[in-house]
């Protein structure tokens, strides 16, 4: 991955458009147009195109709510707006465990229809790849963030702002989670790269 994968060249910097957002907040919305697309395929990866939607408006949601905080020193908010998504797909993730842990102690059967097509998309998942998504379910949770942010194609400085690490970090966890899977499976490269 090198240092200016997936970046974009935009005419105004996207520090310049939050700053300007803070008075005109219409501005704010030339953000979500250029990211949203971005930000809700990488959720569809780890929680599934049905919560993605949700989420990814829940990620623009809250950084339209915390961008006076945004450090305009940095021009891009990509790596930001991965950042917000990530810990929102983490919080999506501990309060299902929740639900189903209290459901499996309650000895309640899914009969709802959205229950049911929950299962069904699980299903469909696990049935596409059982042997990945294992493997990757066993990886540690910053191993497996590092990866998946890294899968949207950012650089390594960009997923470090992203996750909020040191640089040095996403290089070994990157690494280490690659090691993982490609034990996992077999010895094989979960991205079909024979030089990986």
């Amino acid at each position: 991955m090198t240092a200016t994968a997936g970046l974009t060249s935009h005419p105004e910097a996207d520090s310049l458009l939050i700053e300007q957002s803070l008075a005109e907040p219409d501005r704010f919305g030339v953000i979500f147009e250029r990211y949203f697309g971005q930000i809700h395929s990488y959720l569809a990866r780890r929680v599934g195109p049905r919560i993605a939607d949700d989420l990814a408006a829940e990620v623009f949601v809250t950084a339209f709510a915390q961008r006076c905080r945004y450090d305009l020193a940095r021009d891009c908010a990509r790596p930001w707006l991965y950042g917000i998504a990530t810990n929102l797909a983490g919080t999506h993730r501990r309060q299902e465990r929740r639900r189903y842990r209290a459901l499996a102690r309650a000895d309640v059967r899914l009969n709802s229809p959205s229950d049911e097509d929950l299962v069904a998309e699980r299903a469909s998942a696990a049935a596409a790849g059982p042997a990945l998504a294992a493997a990757l379910a066993a990886l540690e949770p910053g191993d497996r963030d590092v990866l998946l942010v890294a899968l949207a194609d950012l650089s390594y400085a960009e997923v470090a702002e992203a996750l909020g690490i040191p640089y040095g970090t996403v290089g070994s966890r990157l690494s280490r989670a690659r090691r993982r899977l490609r034990a996992a499976l077999g010895g094989t490269n979960p991205a079909g790269d024979p030089d990986e």
